[in-house]
């Protein structure tokens, strides 16, 4: 089987995003609108990755990722995850202007790269954003993570993860301390729009809103 396209490739890893890694039936508007484009483009691309063994198709009942599809979607995410990590750690990128560039850089299909720069960056198992990096077998370590939304006043957690990845988004993180790996506590929750007052790194208090709270991905602290 000759390599897939770009185009193919970003599908599979669409897919598997959608499904967060799990064997589940992705319906063909989510895929539409996360990759910006129509229903109608959606289907007709479906079905030529059902015929040429990537998915599973069934008119209605959403797409699955063969596990030929699925290794390429790995794959992908490895490759892009490494050089997220690459560009911030070696290149003193921030972590708002990698997304991009890992975009263009993943689709160079080269193993062997793969491993030399997995090894140069020692091996790491997630990237700036702390979204699992897959091993070379394309083994992905989850962990039992919460969005910060979930954490009730008088709890508290480490920043692992984010869920929005625009450059929006990890600008305002930046620039409030919301960094990954940062400590918060929850000091007040707003019943009327459950926004949260957080507490930070020395002293240092600040007020999120619902979705703010809702794109963070928290590991609670006892």
């Amino acid at each position: 089987m000759s390599r897939p396209s770009h185009t193919v490739e970003n599908y599979l890893k669409c897919i598997f995003s959608l499904g967060q890694g799990k064997d589940e039936r992705i319906p063909t508007n989510a895929i539409a609108e996360k990759l910006g484009t129509t229903a109608a483009s959606v289907t007709d691309m479906i079905k030529k990755l059902s015929a040429n063994g990537y998915v599973h198709y069934e008119r209605y009942h959403g797409v699955t990722l063969t596990r030929t599809g699925r290794q390429i979607a790995v794959a992908l995410i490895r490759r892009h995850r490494l050089w997220e990590t690459f560009l911030v750690d070696k290149l003193g990128f921030q972590w708002d202007e990698v997304h991009d560039l890992a975009e263009e850089l993943e689709h160079i299909n080269n193993d062997l790269l793969s491993e030399r720069l997995d090894a140069f960056l020692g091996n790491p198992t997630v990237d700036p954003h702390g979204d699992p990096i897959p091993d070379k077998d394309g083994n992905i370590q989850y962990h039992e993570d919460v969005s910060l939304d979930q954490l009730e006043a008088g709890q508290q957690g480490i920043i692992v993860g984010v869920t929005d990845h625009s450059t929006d988004f990890l600008q305002y993180l930046e620039k409030n301390g919301l960094v990954i790996r940062a400590v918060v506590k929850v000091m007040q929750v707003e019943a009327y729009d459950q926004s949260k007052r957080l507490e930070l790194d020395k002293g240092k208090q600040l007020n999120v809103s619902h979705k703010v709270a809702a794109n963070l991905l928290v590991r609670k602290m006892r």
